[in-house]
């Protein structure tokens, strides 16, 4: 057989495959924050708070509001998820 015909009956990626691998990785995070619901805040790298200019004082960060964690995006889906559940019944 030519390389040509070879490549001319090769028909495409599996997408069925990317799409099974893309579904458990998908449920593979979901399961991630159901366990672990909090993540380090970025902007404090989880401290909660900052040194102020002088270095005397210390101030809380805006984002995470001093706690140091921030609730991850998986399980406010997660949180959504079991909201639409509850009022379903």
């Amino acid at each position: 057989m030519s390389p040509l015909l070879a490549t001319a009956n090769h028909t495409g990626p599996d997408l069925g495959a990317w799409l099974l691998l893309a579904i458990i990785a998908a449920a593979g995070y979901l399961l991630h924050s159901v366990i672990w619901p909090y993540r380090a805040c970025h902007k404090c790298q989880g401290a909660g708070r900052f040194r102020s200019p002088s270095g005397r004082a210390w101030r809380y960060c805006n984002r995470c509001g001093g706690k140091g964690a921030q609730l991850r995006t998986g399980r406010r889906i997660w949180t959504h998820l079991k909201s639409i559940d509850r009022d379903r019944r």
